[in-house]
């Protein structure tokens, strides 16, 4: 039970990717907030929306590239020995059908979503190790469940980051590793207003997609970042290999027709 003078994730080391993004920022705010010492790694300190004022340290790290997530990996092992916690958060998404999908894109979508989760993972498991409370969240997405209309290779990209996590959960798991991914529906980021059509006012947009939600609304950051937090506090000791779907219901049921 927390006294009042300690904070659930005191002491420990996280590693948040694409954690100067939407819901990365979040992730990195609310894990800093329980107290860990946050590593915001991303291209650039100003990430995908703006330069304000963000938690975490900022770690320069492309996840496409191998030796740059090494180099990153091993400044956090001279700052401290070990990494307790790793979040996934880099991910990108391309509105196209299989048709009109380049190679370059498959590959580029592939190399950040997926490639990015393994390199990262991989690098970071030896640190993990050396943990009393090693847990890994990947971000997957309901879009690895069902499809969207014209998200052909990004289905694809969370379908793959949905079975490396059973994977490295079944693997890893002897060695007190716990790793989970949660999957999100429609999250308020900037990628969800991309996805919005662009002949439609985005008020209009954002009417539509509230209404097809059980819950009538769209997600936040911040509830991604909460059962992130949950995820890797000891509260979820027994979680691992799991798929956490977020979405306000909307994988729950058939669409539904406006009369």
């Amino acid at each position: 039970m927390n006294d009042g003078t300690t904070k659930p994730l005191d002491g420990r080391v996280a590693l948040v990717t694409g954690g100067r993004g939407g819901a990365g920022r979040a992730v990195c705010q609310r894990l800093a907030d329980e107290g860990a010492h946050v590593y915001a790694a991303d291209l650039s300190d100003a990430g995908s929306i703006g330069s304000a004022a963000a938690a975490g340290d900022f770690l320069a790290f492309d996840v496409t590239d191998e030796a740059a997530v090494i180099a990153g990996i091993e400044q956090i092992e001279a700052a401290h020995g070990r990494l307790d916690i790793v979040v996934n958060a880099a991910g990108i998404e391309i509105e196209k059908t299989v048709a009109e999908t380049s190679l370059q894109e498959w590959e580029r979508i592939f190399a950040i979503n997926v490639t990015g989760t393994f390199l990262t993972s991989k690098y970071a498991l030896p640190l993990l190790r050396a943990s009393n409370h090693a847990s890994i969240v990947n971000f997957g997405s309901y879009d690895g469940y069902i499809a969207d209309p014209k998200l052909a290779a990004y289905c694809a990209t969370k379908g793959a980051v949905h079975m490396i996590t059973k994977a490295m959960a079944v693997d890893h798991g002897p060695e007190g590793i716990r790793v989970n991914a949660i999957c999100p529906g429609y999250i308020d980021t900037p990628m969800l207003a991309q996805f919005f059509p662009d002949d439609v006012d985005e008020a209009d947009a954002r009417a539509e997609a509230e209404h097809v939600h059980p819950l009538r609304t769209i997600g936040t950051p911040t509830d991604m970042a909460n059962l992130v937090f949950w995820l890797a506090s000891d509260e979820a000791r027994y979680a691992t290999g799991q798929l956490w779907v977020l979405d306000g219901g909307l994988s729950a049921q058939i669409q539904q027709m406006r009369f």
